[in-house]
């Protein structure tokens, strides 16, 4: 099961943090996330996931139940960087 680092702004941590949108959008979907916050630059947020197929995942996050959840959550899209383990 690859795991996968996604690092992101969002427009305010606490909400973020307390959304149930990710346990939504990615429950259903066999993908667990566990959240971080960026200790020095509090707008900033990553996840790291793990994904049981990663086509899924990637269709998923083109998606507009991904869009819809992210404008929810306050993340800013054009942010997102993401690491796949090798």
């Amino acid at each position: 099961m690859p795991t996968v680092m996604l690092v992101h702004e969002v427009d305010d941590v606490g909400h973020w943090l307390s959304s149930p949108r990710r346990e939504e959008f990615f429950g259903p979907l066999g993908i667990t996330a566990r959240t971080f916050v960026d200790a020095e630059k509090t707008s900033r947020v990553g996840l790291i996931v793990d994904v049981p197929d990663m086509g899924t995942f990637q269709r998923a996050l083109e998606s507009q139940d991904a869009a819809d959840a992210m404008r929810f959550d306050g993340v800013h899209p054009e942010t997102i960087v993401m690491f796949v383990e090798p």
